[in-house]
């Protein structure tokens, strides 16, 4: 049974996108007086971690493409086992896979290079650094590379993470989205109140799961000095650009986080960090509860 397959393109005009993101604003809007208090308590027992991204082991993500296959980074969870995982897919310049499918839905942030994502059919659309997309469980498409050295963050919900072939394709309801960095939608301190308005910080709503998971960009501009505070069992954090002063409160080292570096807590944390470039860094996290930045 041949399988039709669709591609959903968003641009800020895009009205269901539109409504999506308000409706997570309105969410956030509503954060208590009492919970705000919670992430700005002492830590006690931090559990921060970091992981700099020339601290990772490569592998083969498809050994059956030999030298052609791009390599994996895993940063937290198990990609060959069934529980929710974060990793790095490192790409050679020029790479272009052939149709196939995957077993799970991913989603993804470009942090190097340029990627292409979509129907075996569709023209090439190429992402930037700051893009962000989702591939459906089942739905039949390519990869394609560009740039002398492409990464990529990828992120499943459940695993292991296959590659299968299209002739296994299926429909199963989902629909891709592909939201190229010039059509992010940011929101300042006057529309969340998770920002002070004396940071100048910008936050973006990508998606929102099951048992409060919720995925978002965090942008802090050339100067910022402050702290990120949690309250989430699940906080995992990716600097998708610039560099990032990390400061460790348990020992007072600090840490410079590039492109692909990470830092993760559980529970209530404090995150203080730096912007020491004369750009803006951009942050990728992934959590189940509110964080505040100061």
């Amino acid at each position: 049974m041949k399988v039709k397959t669709f591609r959903v393109i968003i641009l800020i005009r895009n009205l269901s996108y539109l409504l999506f993101i308000f409706g997570l604003i309105s969410s956030c809007a509503n954060t208590s007086e009492k919970e705000q208090k919670n992430t700005s308590k002492k830590i006690e027992n931090p559990t921060n971690k970091v992981l700099l991204s020339s601290e990772f082991e490569w592998e083969q993500l498809n050994p059956a493409r030999g030298d052609q296959s791009p390599q994996a980074g895993t940063i937290w969870g198990d990609r060959n086992g069934t529980v929710p995982t974060g990793f790095l897919a490192k790409f050679v310049d020029g790479f272009s896979s052939p149709p196939h499918i995957h077993n799970v839905t991913y989603r993804a942030v470009v942090i190097k290079g340029f990627v292409h994502n979509d129907d075996p059919k569709a023209e090439n659309m190429w992402m930037p650094i700051g893009s962000f997309w989702t591939q459906p469980v089942g739905e039949a498409h390519i990869t394609s590379t560009k740039g002398e050295e492409v990464i990529a963050y990828v992120e499943i919900d459940n695993g292991p993470y296959l590659v299968k072939p299209i002739e296994e394709a299926f429909d199963s309801g989902e629909r891709p989205v592909n939201i190229h960095a010039s059509n992010v939608v940011w929101l300042n301190y006057e529309k969340t109140n998770w920002i002070d308005p004396d940071t100048k910080v910008q936050i973006s709503f990508l998606w929102e799961g099951r048992d409060k998971l919720k995925g978002l960009f965090i942008k802090l501009p050339k100067g910022f000095s402050g702290e990120i505070k949690s309250d989430g069992d699940i906080f995992h954090a990716i600097v998708v650009s610039g560099q990032l002063k990390y400061n460790m409160r348990e020992t007072e080292e600090s840490k410079l986080l590039d492109a692909g570096s990470y830092f993760k807590s559980a529970g209530d944390a404090i995150h203080t960090v730096q912007n020491t470039l004369e750009h803006e860094v951009l942050i990728y996290l992934r959590t189940n509860g509110e964080i505040r930045i100061e």
